[in-house]
């Protein structure tokens, strides 16, 4: 198990949130098995682990995607002959999209953050660089000062998800609030706390939820700006490879579903550019 997770971190590039998932998961799953080594589970083992587990479609699948990960590797090493999860089948998850902000929602929300003196300054920073440039919680809390190009305004997310580097570029609101709250710093972590130490992605969540509480806006995090910068920029025209890089996926499916259109809007737009939207019926 422990080459196993050396594998995930050292070939795969495995995010740090992956593989304490996957480790909890098949310590589960060998602390079932008694004293026999984990690699000799067979497919009952897996489905008796799996029923007793229980739980939600997405945490189900969470599991059974670690142990498909585990015993495909296992395979590749020689360790076994046959796979036991080959005929494991993960349940549909449904797709939970976030909120979509309005654009003068989100506007409100970036120019009205909470907080006073110098936490207002580094709120008002956080909330206009996470809808500016569409950043996630992770990628905001590990930014340092020297990730942030003022004079370009660049943002440069190092080791984002699956360990790539990518450059996006931010408004010259979020430039001006970025300046505001750094002053005279020029090293360390972008965002601190009252302490001096990095803000965390908890405290993040905070900030920005309580930034939407104060304008009115409930059940706002930092995933629904992200999903209303890529929704925003798509309702104005901008191509879905474009919103893919900005957002760093690895997939274009998984940019579709997150920068959707609703369909008054689709209609909307048809309806004004269909040469046949404005002929009457025979």
């Amino acid at each position: 198990m422990d080459r196993f997770i050396d594998y995930l971190r050292a070939e795969v590039g495995a995010s740090d949130h992956t593989v304490r998932a996957y480790s909890r998961i098949l310590g589960e799953l060998a602390a079932g098995l008694g004293d026999r080594p984990l690699h000799t589970a067979s497919r009952l083992d897996l489905r008796a682990y799996l029923g007793r587990s229980g739980g939600a479609a997405a945490t189900v699948a969470q599991r059974i995607s670690a142990i498909r990960a585990y015993f495909k590797w296992a395979a590749r090493e020689a360790l076994i002959t046959e796979d036991p999860s080959e005929r494991l089948k993960r349940p549909k998850v449904p797709v939970s999209l976030p909120r979509v902000l309005e654009v003068n929602e989100a506007a409100e929300l970036v120019e009205n953050a909470r907080g006073e003196g110098p936490v207002l300054l580094r709120n008002t920073a956080l909330v206009e660089l996470a809808y500016s440039a569409g950043l996630r919680v992770a990628e905001l809390a590990a930014l340092d000062v020297r990730d942030v190009s003022l004079a370009q305004g660049l943002v440069h997310v190092r080791m984002g998800k699956g360990k790539k580097d990518r450059r996006v570029p931010m408004g010259p609101p979020a430039t001006e609030a970025i300046r505001a709250h750094l002053g005279t710093r020029t090293s360390g972590p972008l965002f601190l706390n009252p302490q001096g130490k990095r803000l965390t992605t908890r405290s993040i969540y905070t900030v920005v939820q309580q930034s939407g509480v104060k304008n009115g806006l409930a059940g706002v995090h930092p995933h629904a700006l992200r999903h209303s910068f890529a929704t925003h920029l798509l309702q104005d025209g901008a191509d879905i490879r474009s919103i893919q890089e900005l957002l760093g996926h690895a997939s274009l499916s998984t940019t579709q579903r997150y920068a959707s259109v609703n369909l008054d809007q689709l209609r909307a737009t048809w309806e004004a550019s269909h040469p046949l939207a404005g002929r009457p019926p025979r």
